[in-house]
């Protein structure tokens, strides 16, 4: 049986959410929430750093032909990020100092990842 593109894409995804997470709870950050779906779209990561709540978007790709995964977070989707947070917030009794937005890039090359982590990326 023939693994499908869209198959291969989303163990990819996963593969490189569970790095994320792997390395934001190395980093010290508690993990709130994964996959977090409303009507309006999914936030990938919520956690919590010290009094900080973070919302992460994790980006993986299979290389850098089109562009690292951290330039893969536009404008627009950073706007969509910020509405997804206030229904996150809404949905959630969680109370924070501040709210901060990470991206977090791996790259997933013959087996190998890199895992790259921008604090505060907009």
């Amino acid at each position: 049986m023939q693994t499908s593109r869209a198959d291969r894409r989303a163990a990819l995804g996963a593969h490189g959410e569970q790095l994320a997470v792997d390395h934001l709870t190395a980093a010290g950050l508690t993990v709130l929430d994964r996959n977090w779906r409303c009507p309006r779209g999914e936030l990938d990561v919520v956690a919590r750093e010290g009094d900080a709540l973070v919302f992460c978007e994790v980006k993986t790709r299979s290389g850098t032909r089109y562009g690292t995964p951290l330039e893969g977070v536009t404008p627009a989707k950073q706007a969509r990020l910020k509405q997804l947070a206030g229904r996150w917030l809404d949905a959630h009794d969680e109370r924070a100092g501040s709210l901060r937005f990470d991206v977090v890039g791996v790259v997933v090359v013959a087996g190998r990842a890199t895992v790259s982590h921008l604090r505060g990326a907009f």
